[in-house]
C-alpha cells in the first residue's frame, strides 16, 4: 500500500474526543422498559448491533458541538448560564412507535419516536434556544423553531431499515434539563449539571 501523501502545513485536523449537548433523561423504570424493547428489536432483526444500555438512553434537545482535547470551558459556562435562566413547568412525554433513521437499504440508527406526546420537548427546545442566544452563544446553530427537530430516543446504531410501527408506549414526566458530556468513542455520557424544571 502506498504511503499517504503528506504536504507541509496540511496536517490532519485533530480527532474530536468530547461532545457537549443538552438532553432529557427517562426515569430508571422507563429506561429499563426502553432497553428491553431495544433488545427485543435487535433480536427480531437478527442484527449484530448492540442495543443501548439503559444508562445511555436520552433525548437530545440541542447538540453544542464536538471538540478535541476536552470541552471548552467558556462554552460550558455559557450553556450553564442559559439553562439556569429557563422557567418551565414539568411535563410528560410519550414515545409510541419505532422507526429507522437509516436511508433504505443502508443500516442506520433505530429510534423511538412520538407524535403529539412529544410536543413538550419542542417547547423546551425553543426555550433553550432563546436562552442560549440571550446568554451570548451567538454561534449556536439553534433557531427558536422546531422545524427540523425530531425528538427521539436512539435504541441502537447500525440497524437494518424497517418501516415505522407502533410499540408499547414509553412515557415519563420530564422534571429536569441535563447538560451532558459525551466521551466520544468510549460509549459514555457524563451529566455535568442538572436544572429542575419549575414555573
Amino acid at each position: 500500500m502506498a504511503d499517504q501523501l503528506w504536504l507541509p502545513g496540511l496536517e490532519a485536523p485533530p480527532v474530536p474526543t468530547d461532545g457537549l449537548f443538552f438532553a432529557v433523561l427517562p426515569d430508571a423504570n422507563t429506561a429499563g422498559h426502553i432497553a428491553k424493547l431495544a433488545q427485543q428489536i435487535c433480536g427480531e432483526t437478527r442484527s449484530k448491533s448492540k442495543p443501548h444500555a439503559a444508562n445511555r438512553l436520552h433525548v437530545t434537545l440541542q447538540h453544542l458541538g464536538n471538540f478535541a482535547g476536552g470541552l471548552p470551558q467558556g462554552l460550558v459556562d455559557v450553556a450553564t448560564k442559559a439553562a439556569a435562566s429557563i422557567r418551565m413547568k414539568p411535563f410528560s412525554v410519550e414515545f409510541d412507535h419505532v422507526l429507522s433513521f437509516a436511508a433504505k437499504p443502508r443500516p442506520g440508527p433505530m429510534v423511538l419516536g412520538g407524535g403529539e406526546g412529544v410536543v413538550g420537548l419542542h417547547t423546551l427546545r425553543e426555550a433553550l434556544a432563546r436562552a442560549l442566544q440571550n446568554a451570548g452563544f451567538g454561534d449556536c446553530p439553534v433557531a427558536p423553531n422546531t422545524e427540523h427537530y425530531t425528538p427521539h430516543v436512539t435504541l441502537a446504531y447500525g440497524m437494518p431499515w424497517i418501516a415505522a410501527r407502533p410499540v408499547d408506549a414509553a412515557s415519563w414526566n420530564v422534571r429536569e434539563l441535563v447538560l451532558m458530556h459525551s466521551l466520544l468513542g468510549r460509549t459514555r455520557h457524563v451529566a455535568l449539571a442538572r436544572w429542575p424544571l419549575a414555573a
